[in-house]
Order: structure tokens, then sequence, then C-alpha cells
């Protein structure tokens, strides 16, 4: 009997033991699982920003990963502000164009960071018909219409919501674009989703319908500078365009309605070549633009998962990879910035200080019967989708 209590007591005592390991392992492993989730979270936070001289209130969202990178949006024109991503030391600097007031924002300047539309880029004498109906629109890049005119969606104050999921995080801006807004048809109702992932990625989803046949083109405006130093020129990025021809213009930048080929030119950036190498070349088109800024015609099979777009930094490492399903793509290589806006730190951004590569629609397409409608019409949905993914290179 003395024997099968001990036996008893000893099976209990090793139960309990093995119960206690078991709990301490399954703590652990809690543990273990919270730190993996917030190590996963990505955040958003709200701020305000300032007030316009309408008296209309403007917040800061702040999408942060766990990665090193940050992007810093506010509700006037839904501009990008900040957008910090580590170099090949693991240094998060901002790498996009910006200033560090509303005041500056709502002054005259190169569009820096905004959402544009109701169309991106030049509409030709600021003219277009719809079923046999011209449509007038301001004139504000002589004698062409520029990015939706004076009052565009890049100096309107968006609606905004906050949408988090732990491993993503969203902003989705919205703004109703009221019928003959800049002169153009219809009642426009415009959403675009701002998304940061823990892979260092940066998806902007653009949504529209209206209720009255009308034309759309939306595009995002950042101007970039992957060295993190904007007292420098991006003459010594390197950048590569999946795209065999180009929409040449002419004098006020307006496409002739030819397809050129880009081979034997200096648009040609199939393969990695420094901006600067041909920039300076004598050439037509480059006269033209004072530099870069075209529409170059993007070779897309795989539309949203070809690469179209990567420009790489050597003496930071930083990389940006873009994919889009639009069938052209802007690149801008900023000729007009003069040295007369001011950057952060007290000084100015000088020529070519930062590049733009503004997917989109070619421009003065209404008017153009051979390019990719732009027209939208009632009961249809417009839907683009376009991805900044940065990486670094050692």
């Amino acid at each position: 009997m003395k024997g099968l209590k001990r036996y008893i007591f000893g099976i209990t005592i090793l139960g309990l033991a093995t119960l206690s390991v078991q709990c301490k392992s399954d703590k652990k492993a809690d543990t273990e699982k919270t730190a993996a989730a917030e190590k996963a979270l990505v955040t958003i936070e709200k701020s305000e920003y300032g007030t316009t001289a309408k008296g209309e209130k403007v917040e800061s969202y702040k999408l942060k990963n766990q990665n090193g990178m940050e992007v810093d949006i506010i509700t006037f024109g839904g501009r990008i502000t900040d957008l910090k991503v580590p170099n090949k030391e693991g240094v998060s600097e901002n790498v996009v164009i910006g200033f560090t007031s509303l005041a500056q924002y709502e002054k005259e300047n190169p569009f820096f960071g905004a959402l544009i539309g109701r169309y991106g880029n030049r509409i030709a004498k600021g003219k277009f018909s719809l079923d046999g109906k011209e449509y007038q629109l301001a004139i504000n890049n002589a004698p062409n219409a520029l990015h939706g005119g004076p009052q565009g969606y890049f100096n309107v104050v968006w609606k905004a919501d906050e949408v988090k999921s732990g491993e993503t995080a969203s902003l989705k801006l919205s703004y109703l674009s009221k019928d003959m807004e800049e002169g153009y048809p219809g009642n426009l109702q415009v959403f675009v989703t701002y998304t940061l992932t823990n892979d260092n990625q940066l998806d902007v989803l653009y949504e529209a319908s209206t209720d009255k046949k009308t034309v759309v083109n939306l595009t995002q405006h950042s101007y970039f500078n992957l060295s993190g130093d904007f007292t420098k020129t991006i003459l010594d990025h390197e950048l590569t365009l999946n795209a065999d021809k180009l929409v040449p213009v002419d004098a006020t930048l307006i496409p002739t309605g030819k397809l050129d080929d880009v081979a034997n030119t200096p648009f040609d950036f199939r393969t990695p070549k420094l901006i600067g190498k041909d920039i300076a070349a004598k050439n037509e088109q480059l006269e033209k633009g004072k530099g870069y800024d075209h529409c170059w015609v993007l070779n897309n099979p795989e539309k949203g998962k070809t690469i179209i777009a990567k420009v790489y930094h050597a003496a930071s490492g930083r990389v940006l990879e873009m994919t889009t399903d639009e069938p052209g793509i802007q690149f801008y290589s900023g000729n007009f910035l003069d040295g007369t806006l001011p950057t952060r730190d007290g000084k100015t951004y000088a020529h070519r200080t930062g590049l733009c590569l503004e997917t989109e629609h070619y421009p003065d397409s209404p008017n153009q019967k051979n390019f990719p409608t732009t027209v939208l019409n009632p009961g249809e949905k417009y839907k683009t989708k376009t991805t900044f993914k940065f990486s670094v290179q050692k």
C-alpha cells in the first residue's frame, strides 16, 4: 500500500512538472507570437498640419513600417510631403521634394508630391469634344491646359479615412469633382488609396465614377532624388524604362500623333543608363522639352506585374522599381526647377534636383483618335494602380 501511494505521489509530481514546463512553453510561444505580430505592424498616425487661406483644416497622416520606411501625406492635394527609405547602410532619409509649411504648398509650385486630376498632363489649347459638344478648359500652361487646371486636385482638401490591417496601413482619400469644375463635364467621385506594406512598397490605387460622359487621367506627381541630398542633381541616377516607343511632341509639348522608336536616340532607356549621359545631346525633342519631359509607351504585357521603370542611385544604393497597368509614363527631369523654391533646410531646389515618373495615359488623348481612350461613361468604373517599391543594392 505504501509503495502504491509513493507511486501515485510520484506520478502527480511528474504531471505537475510537465504541466509547468508546458505552460512556460506556451507562454514563451505566445510572447514570441506577440513580438512577431508587433514587428509586422504597419502604423498610421494622424496630426494637424495647418489651415488653408480659405479656413479649411488640413491633416497629415504618417504611414510607417518596421523596415525604416515612412510616408507623410497631407489632405491638401493628397500630397506626399515626405518619404523616407533606408540607404545601403540602413540610414533612412527623405527622398522626395517638399516644403515645410502649408502656406508654401498653397503658393504656385510645380505640383510637388500632388495628386493630379481631372486630367494629368496637357490637353491642346484646353479644348476637347465629346459626342459633338466642345468643352473649353482653363488655360494654365499657355496655350494649353495642364494637370487639370489652375485649381486642379492638387489645390483642394480631400476627405481622409484610415484603413488598418496590421501588415499594411492605408489612407483612403476622396473628393467630389463637380460638374463643369475647371470646364470638365460630370460629377466625378474620386478615391485614391495609398497603401504601405512592410516590404517597403507603396501602392497607389485610383478609382472614379461619373454621372455624365467625361475624360479622366489621374496620376501622382512626386519628385524623387534617391541620394537624399537635394543639393545634388538626379543626373547620376541610373534609369531603366521598359518602353520601345516615345510620344513625340511639338513646340508646346503637345503630341504630334505619331509614336517614335527610341532606338538610337537619347530616349532609349531600355537598358540601364545614367540620366545625365544624353540629356545634353543635340536632339530636337530634348530641345523642345529642355531635357526629358516626355511620355514613353510602355511595354507592359503583364499589366501591374511587369517592372516598367527602375531608378538606381549607386552612392546610396537605393533602388526604386515601379509597376502599373497604365499605357504610358511621363519622365520629367526637373528642367524647370530654377533655385527659387525653398528646401526644408533653408536652401533652394536647383535645376534638376528631382525627377518625376508619372504613370498615365498619353497627353492630349481626348484629341488623339489613335491613342488609348480616356473617356469614362456613367455606369463604368475608372480603376488603375501604380506601385512604388524601394530596396537597396550594395
